[in-house]
């Protein structure tokens, strides 16, 4: 595993930089937030004092993230490889896909050789899921066979994708015997093992990532979930305090410290917990919900009686007691708690009331049933998540739809940051998780 050390570039003053150049910087400057906050310090130092060094600005600001600006500084510098190598990367960041081919036939004509071009372009169409394009473009690569580790990884990524699981950790493989240092290889090898189960090959890999200097931080915190996974939460938290030393404000290690804490103190039982969450929502359902005449609504209303918890504590004499309360009125609400398995008086005493959990009504939505038969496998979270669905039989959006936020949240080791990813993926589809009335 190679090790990093400070750049003997410097993008801002160098004359001339390779793309190998470029990268060597991006590790360095990713290596920490410290480095990467005085990396962008020098950014705007150089955009605040005019800089006509457009290349080596546009690389820095892609190094963090900045990709719009990062065109807009490359677009002002010379024709060469380098711009339109840089440009196809960030065009493909901010989903400009047909621009981003562009640029990487571009590069082809400017000396970038046909095989950086074309696995560019796979990439491109990857993520884009025109996965025919992107089979037909690496097909163009094929004489590469066992001997590139680029055209290898980026055929797995490919495969990855399309869920063709055993030929990507194969191609992986391959690409991680050519070049042992291919970092990213390796990391998306132990991913799809983890994905696939083998737990114990995915730690291997994912302690290699960590062993090396600076420790690639997603297999940390892989690692992380592993570890929690099987109980060992020194090690779990140990992983996690790694990423926080370097990283002290990055969002998915302290959600994952907070969940890991969580399940190390957690002395309560989780399905009693749910259970009287669930219950106490049902008692909760407004009167106003059910179906009653205007009298018996009326007069419950009058006895301020107002949600389902309130006609459950109450007896079937204390309702005959009422003024214009009769036999009548009485059979429509009792045949209404009946048909939900309840009954009048049953919380009557104070205690908790026991409820037949799962007979109240879920809420309706219209929804296009090609997005509910869309297979999990098409979007992306973590390893945590996507085990944890894979163990209570979750395949598809319609799946998770079906569930509430607390049947998750059961789930061993799915905790708030797993939830939120689930969530976030369910709303950009317009949807969101089954709730009760």
């Amino acid at each position: 595993m190679t090790t990093i050390t400070e750049p003997q570039v410097n993008l801002f003053e160098a004359q001339a930089f390779t793309p190998d150049d470029i990268q060597q910087v991006a590790d360095y400057v990713n290596s920490s937030e410290r480095n990467k906050l005085a990396f962008a310090e020098q950014i705007e130092q150089q955009l605040a004092g005019g800089s006509k060094k457009y290349l080596g600005i546009g690389a820095a600001l892609a190094i963090i993230g900045k990709y719009a600006k990062a065109v807009e500084m490359l677009n002002k510098a010379g024709d060469s490889k380098e711009k339109y190598l840089e440009l196809a990367y960030c065009l493909r960041k901010l989903g400009e896909y047909d621009k981003a081919i562009e640029a990487f036939d571009k590069a082809g004509k400017a000396g970038v050789d046909a095989l950086q071009v074309n696995c560019g372009k796979a990439s491109v169409y990857r993520v884009k899921k025109d996965y025919e394009q992107a089979a037909k473009t690496l097909k163009a690569c094929e004489k590469y066979h066992k001997v590139s580790a680029l055209y290898h990884y980026t055929l797995a990524r490919y495969q990855q994708d399309i869920c063709d699981y055993d030929e990507a950790i194969e191609n992986y493989q391959v690409a991680e015997d050519i070049d042992p240092t291919y970092i990213k290889a390796l990391f998306h090898l132990a991913f799809v093992l983890d994905i696939r189960g083998d737990e114990e090959a995915a730690m291997d890999y994912y302690k290699q990532l960590a062993n090396g200097k600076p420790a690639y931080v997603n297999a940390l915190l892989n690692l992380a979930v592993l570890y929690e996974d099987a109980g060992d939460y020194s090690k779990a938290i140990n992983c996690v305090a790694r990423v926080l030393k370097t990283h002290p404000n990055h969002q998915r290690a302290l959600l994952f410290k907070k969940d890991i804490e969580s399940s190390q103190t957690m002395l309560y039982d989780e399905e009693i917990e749910k259970s009287k969450d669930q219950r106490n929502r049902i008692l909760e359902t407004p009167i106003s919900d059910f179906e009653l005449s205007v009298r018996s609504r009326n007069c419950l209303k009058k006895m301020n009686i107002n949600t389902l918890g309130d006609l459950l504590r109450i007896t079937e004499t204390e309702l005959l007691a009422y003024k214009n309360f009769g036999e009548t009125s009485l059979n429509e609400i009792r045949h209404m708690l009946e048909t939900k398995n309840l009954r009048l008086g049953m919380g009557a005493d104070g205690k908790l009331i026991s409820l037949p959990l799962g007979d109240v009504e879920e809420t309706k939505t219209e929804v296009d049933p090609d997005v509910l038969d869309r297979p999990l496998a098409e979007f992306e979270m973590s390893v945590r998540a996507r085990n944890g669905l894979d163990n209570i039989g979750v395949k598809t959006i319609g799946d998770i739809a079906a569930k509430t936020e607390d049947e998750l949240l059961g789930i061993k080791n799915f905790g708030a940051t797993s939830l939120s990813e689930i969530k976030q993926i369910l709303e950009s589809l317009g949807l969101g998780f089954r709730k009760l009335d």
